[in-house]
């Protein structure tokens, strides 16, 4: 039987950003270095695959430090862990690594900074994901007040509505993001802003990557986990952009080809913490199914790369 013609476009930049990278890097540099286990606060990256993929390798992934031994090495995840996290750990007497993005890290001295300036900060994120909770417990508790809507400001109490600053999230929707500081600067004139923006290069060039490709297609998929804060934004985006089928799936084994039929063309692209390995497993899904043209849609090219902690590196 003819296979029935499909075009997909397929999005880039996608997948792996540089943060991401890093912190798989410092895994298998620790399992190497150490020997296993290893173990790890949090999933490193937001990613079943590559979660799996690490605990093969010898890391154990765990919740909170009074799971792991006080003998072995520990990593902090990439999305940042709040000050009390390391503290306890060198209490403890306990190797660790912090694989915090440095992108994440950059918010964590922006708030030290406008802390020690006098300001109390105004964090827009997600309540309960892990780079807020990090982020927020950079300062003591009160210091940062968490807004996720624009409605949020408007209930907002400050300490002294005229020493405010605001810091982000680094994987919020760029727009939406934009329409919340439009309210907080409407009711805080003197609020103070970033001095560059917070929302990561890989965030935004994904979402800028999406707003490309949705109007070409019939349906949308995005590569990535349920708890992928970037991932779930750039579904979110899809629709917006005028994609009415923009849906996330893990893997080529999650993808509802009922809800497809019938279709001529596809978007493609993949959350930061999506590998390559499976953004090839659902092409060649489509290709089993479809007579396939592949189109890229390329509206950036990232060349960032971020070096692992010197204690990991191999001596040249």
């Amino acid at each position: 039987m003819t296979k029935p013609d499909l075009t997909l476009y397929l999005a880039a930049p996608r997948g792996f950003c540089a943060g991401v990278d890093r912190a798989i890097k410092i895994v298998e540099m620790a399992i190497g270095k150490w020997g296993a286990p290893v173990y790890v606060r949090h999933e490193i990256v937001h990613n079943k695959y590559v979660v799996d993929e690490l605990r093969r390798k010898g890391a154990v992934f765990v919740e909170e430090l009074d799971e792991c031994p006080d003998d072995r090495p520990v990593i902090f995840s990439a999305h940042g862990v709040p000050k009390s996290v390391p503290a306890t750990a060198e209490r403890r007497h306990m190797v660790y690594v912090d694989a915090t993005c440095p992108l994440v890290s950059k918010v964590h001295i922006e708030a030290e900074r406008h802390h020690s300036a006098g300001l109390q900060m105004v964090m827009i994120g997600h309540a309960g994901h892990p780079e807020t909770i990090g982020t927020m417990g950079q300062l003591p508790e009160g210091e940062v007040l968490l807004v996720e809507t624009p409605a949020d400001v408007a209930t907002l109490k400050p300490r002294d509505s005229g020493k405010l600053a605001y810091i982000t999230q680094t994987t919020l929707s760029v727009d939406d993001t934009a329409e919340i500081v439009a309210a907080l600067t409407a009711r805080f004139p003197k609020i103070v802003g970033p001095h560059k923006e917070d929302i990561c290069y890989a965030t935004t060039n994904r979402q800028e990557a999406v707003k490309a490709v949705a109007p070409k297609v019939d349906a949308l998929l995005v590569i990535g986990a349920p708890n992928s804060s970037n991932s779930r934004r750039l579904v979110e985006v899809g629709s917006k952009a005028g994609c009415a089928y923009s849906q996330l799936v893990q893997r080529a084994s999650d993808i509802d080809w009922r809800a497809l039929q019938g279709i001529k063309s596809i978007g493609i692209t993949a959350g930061a913490s999506a590998p390559e390995v499976l953004i090839q497993e659902v092409i060649d899904a489509f290709a089993d199914k479809y007579n396939v043209t592949t189109e890229i849609v390329e509206t950036a090219v990232e060349n960032v790369e971020f070096k692992v902690p010197r204690a990991l590196r191999v001596p040249a």
